[in-house]
């Protein structure tokens, strides 16, 4: 079993948002693999499907960005999902806009959604896509940069992130996740 979750806050006014990347990637994931996000339970919307043997969960939180933790650990609750069979894909600063990493564990790194993933589902070590979106320049607050859209320079560059990120979540159903990192980091 597997559950692929990506972050973002749900509503029309921060689609395409830079926070809303970890939804771009499972809506692409989700096309790719002909699964319907069509169930809403667990504070969230869902689906799944049965991918070469493995059950698949896909996972959007409508939680907003703060409270993730708590749609991610009710899904995980129900079905008995274990930590390892977890993945989180999420918006980062500290890489650059486009940069894709892959890690098995770590701290949150300031960001909310995963400081509420760690909280409730009681641990750092989750693996995790982590899509760069650059650091705001200038005097922009963290918050307005996170919630503003990209540039047409950084869209190009966040669209292939979402579609290394998608092919790597695909590899992961049929692969042991340290090896899909030797592939995209």
């Amino acid at each position: 079993m597997k559950l692929i979750v990506g972050l973002g806050n749900p509503g029309k006014q921060y689609e395409n948002t830079r926070h809303n990347v970890g939804f771009e990637v499972i809506d692409a994931l989700a096309e790719k693999l002909s699964i319907s996000l069509d169930q809403a339970k667990f504070k969230g919307i869902y689906g799944k499907a049965i991918i070469d043997g493995e059950k698949v969960f896909l996972l959007k939180p409508l939680t907003y960005m703060n409270l993730s933790g708590e749609s991610i650990s009710a899904i995980m609750d129900y079905f008995q999902i274990d930590t390892e069979d977890l993945l989180v894909i999420y918006d980062d600063m500290d890489l650059p806009a486009g940069k894709i990493r892959l890690r098995q564990k770590g701290s949150a790194g300031g960001h909310n959604g995963i400081k509420s993933t760690i909280a409730h589902v009681g641990t750092q070590e989750f693996n995790r896509i982590r899509v760069g979106i650059n650091r705001p320049t200038g005097s922009m607050s963290i918050t307005d940069y996170v919630l503003g859209r990209f540039t047409n320079e950084e869209k190009e560059l966040i669209n292939e992130a979402v579609a290394q990120s998608t092919d790597a979540c695909v590899e992961w159903i049929k692969k042991p996740f340290l090896q899909v990192m030797n592939t995209y980091n």
